[in-house]
């Protein structure tokens, strides 16, 4: 033979130790109680609370009730929509078949002839564009 040799000694790996997020999940916790480990449990804090949430509120509940102005969003004037729906009445046209013409949903044509809509600049002057009518501004 020419002088090559093996080397047979014995090599040993090993498992890293688990992190201490892999120590505190429940299989680990309950193989450590079955082999009769210590097991250290300790309540956090204001744990299951949040804090961060409710620290400020007591100022932000006496700004909202200093707060007397009233939030509402605008609505369609009656004018506005009784104008639509006159000039709708005249081109005899249904509210789906208008929706179709200004490339809208039916329901959006609903909410401004019953008054429920935000007004929307785009929107209403695509309908004074189908219906040729001025809608708002001086008559």
């Amino acid at each position: 033979m020419s002088g090559i040799t093996q080397d047979w000694e014995n090599v040993v790996i090993r498992k890293k130790a688990p992190t201490s997020a892999a120590r505190k999940d429940e299989k680990a916790v309950n193989a450590a109680r079955r082999s009769g480990a210590e097991i250290e449990t300790v309540k956090k804090s204001n744990a299951g609370t949040n804090k961060a949430a409710s620290s400020s509120t007591s100022l932000n509940t006496r700004k909202l009730d200093e707060d007397s102005e009233s939030l509402a969003h605008d609505k369609v004037p009656t004018e506005l929509k009784k104008a639509i729906m006159q000039a709708r009445m005249d081109k005899k046209l249904t509210q789906s078949q208008l929706a179709q013409v200004i490339n809208e949903k039916p329901q959006i044509i609903q909410e401004y002839e019953s008054g429920k809509a935000i007004p929307n600049q785009q929107i209403i002057s695509k309908l004074e564009r189908a219906l040729g009518v001025k809608l708002r501004g001086k008559k």
